[in-house]
């Protein structure tokens, strides 16, 4: 493999690595509110809410105008209908979270399909317009985008050319966004469906980790202005064997500090309930006694 390329621009870096900083503000997080118009069916059904443009954009408008949102909410990913829907002031959604001092995110992936030759693994489409569309929500005031793919386990599963497949739409995926100026949450997602224990998925997310900062590599991504938004390991839900919190906790940070190397500046994960505050504190456990 030649070596003979170039980094990004350091006015670029500094770019990526701010909007980075800001994100992971102390005691903030970011609010996922992609769901694409199909999937708030799922959302508004069970209460006979019907799926329509104009009751998506008040259910948006309901979160977005909470009281004091920018004291916990660092960033807002968006899909491409709501980051031009308007609330009743007039202003666009990117607009109203801007003004309060939220980072606007973008989902810019479009969906998950087969990918042929594997038992029943996907990938995920969207790149061959995404250099140009990164452009445009980049001049329309976002500042980092989201992309995730899926991998799943079983006994023959995930493939070599499942796991090569989207590590390296992953990779390039980050690559064209900063490009663009946006900080791209990498996401590479371990699925829970099947019977394995945890141990195997433990395994299985460190297989894929390590694989997919190979992949960054060797696109040269600029990891201080990159996110990761990983898998919590846990076994699969049709598993026998359930582990405590504080298993889950341990193993989950033990497989972060084996495969993200140290120049990403954080980890993002959906919220669990006990899991996920028990992760927290084991990671300052473990960060403290390894890096501190």
């Amino acid at each position: 493999m030649g070596t003979n390329y170039q980094y990004i621009p350091c006015a670029l870096q500094e770019e990526l690595r701010r909007i980075a900083n800001a994100i992971v503000a102390p005691g903030k997080g970011i609010l996922a509110a992609d769901e694409s118009p199909g999937s708030m069916e799922k959302r508004f059904s069970p209460y006979n809410i019907p799926n329509t443009e104009e009751n998506r954009r008040q259910y948006r408008q309901l979160m977005f105008t909470t009281e004091n949102l920018q004291d916990y909410i660092s960033g807002v990913i968006l899909h491409n209908e709501t980051l031009y829907q308007k609330a009743d002031n007039g202003k666009t959604f990117g607009d109203l979270l801007r003004h309060r001092g939220i980072l606007v995110g973008i989902k810019v992936d479009k969906g998950i399909v087969p990918l042929p030759g594997t038992l029943d693994e996907g990938t995920t489409e969207g790149l061959d317009d995404l250099y140009c569309r990164c452009g445009k929500y980049k001049r329309d005031g976002c500042d980092f985008a989201k992309w995730r793919c899926v991998l799943k386990i079983g006994k023959q599963t995930p493939s070599f050319q499942a796991i090569m497949e989207n590590t390296n739409i992953l990779a390039r995926y980050a690559s064209i966004c900063q490009s663009q100026g946006l900080v791209p949450i990498v996401e590479p997602e371990v699925l829970i469906d099947g019977d394995h224990d945890i141990i195997r998925a433990q395994k299985v997310t460190e297989t894929v980790l390590a694989a997919q900062y190979k992949a960054l590599n060797d696109h040269h991504v600029f990891l201080e202005g990159t996110l990761l938004k990983p898998n919590m390991i846990l076994p699969g839900q049709s598993s026998c064997r359930r582990n405590s919190p504080e298993e889950v906790a341990y193993v989950t940070v033990q497989s972060f500090l084996r495969a993200v190397p140290a120049a990403v500046p954080d980890i993002f994960q959906a919220y669990c309930g006990r899991s996920i505050t028990l992760l927290i504190l084991f990671s300052e456990n473990i960060l403290s006694r390894h890096f501190l």
